[in-house]
């Protein structure tokens, strides 16, 4: 006789999540209603000007952050998605990658610091991030669309969730590889440790900090696609709907989007981050 066995997680955590959706569903239904208007305003704002004037803003807050190159690099990224007629979803696509990175940074940061500051801490993390970069984003994607729906905030979940531990990796390290001497020298001349930290460690571990950031931006792009698969929109769903109706000429055009907008945001960041401080 042949014997099998077999176990699945889906077993325990299901009657976990149905359980978190019937006794938590007014908490989850607050959390979409305020991510969802975060989004709204956030499109609003970047709706408010034509596309032509919009870009115009970014190419000078471009040439002001760093040079001219950087301005033409934002009128040819902005303008070939304007002129591929995919305006309007890139902007629903930049509003949810500013929001998830924003989000990211705000819980890697302090994490990061944390796990710098504590060896236990950085311990009990990182097999948490191991699962979390590991684990496909589906995985925690399917459960969030049970207790949140389809839409936006099961999207903007995923995007966090895959990428903060860049993020956090990156500012540990960076923080661990401060020189002890520097450290010992905020010591000595009696910094308090916010003081140090600002002062000397963050401008010593800047550019790694910056790989963190980064790292952090790419990954929330690389999501967009999988945003459009659960109801998000944007350029995600204009890729989506260029593979089930096997039309190459929209899928080419959102896939470049894509790119454009990732090296928008990473000339951007980099430049507003690497600006001398007091330069004019």
């Amino acid at each position: 006789m042949n014997m099998s066995f077999s176990y699945s997680p889906g077993d325990v955590i299901a009657p976990a999540i149905d359980w978190l959706n019937t006794n938590f569903h007014p908490l989850f239904a607050a959390i979409s209603l305020i991510v969802e208007t975060i989004l709204d305003v956030l499109l609003s704002v970047l709706s408010v000007l034509p596309a032509w004037a919009l870009i115009a803003v970014i190419a000078l807050l471009g040439w002001k952050l760093a040079t001219w190159r950087i301005a033409l690099l934002v009128v040819g990224t902005l303008g070939f998605c304007w002129l591929m007629g995919l305006w309007e979803a890139t902007l629903q696509t930049i509003a949810l990658v500013l929001l998830a990175v924003f989000l990211s940074i705000t819980i890697a940061f302090p994490l990061g610091i944390w796990a710098a500051r504590n060896k236990r801490a950085e311990a009990a993390l990182r097999p948490v991030l191991d699962i979390m970069q590991t684990v496909p984003p589906w995985v925690y994607l399917v459960p969030a669309v049970i207790i949140f729906s389809l839409g936006r905030t099961p999207a903007l979940i995923a995007t966090v969730v895959y990428g903060t531990p860049p993020m956090l990796r990156l500012t540990t390290l960076a923080l661990n590889q401060v020189p002890k001497s520097f450290l010992e020298l905020g010591e000595a001349l009696g910094a308090p440790r916010l003081t140090t930290l600002f002062k000397i460690e963050l401008p010593i571990a800047k550019p790694t900090l910056l790989v963190g950031l980064n790292q952090c931006i790419l990954l929330s792009l690389a999501m967009v696609v999988l945003a459009g698969l659960v109801g998000a929109g944007g350029l995600g769903a204009e890729v989506t709907r260029g593979l089930t109706r096997m039309e190459l000429g929209v899928g080419l055009r959102a896939g470049l989007s894509i790119v454009a907008v990732a090296l928008l945001f990473d000339r951007l960041s980099q430049a507003a981050l690497n600006r001398p401080i007091g330069k004019r």
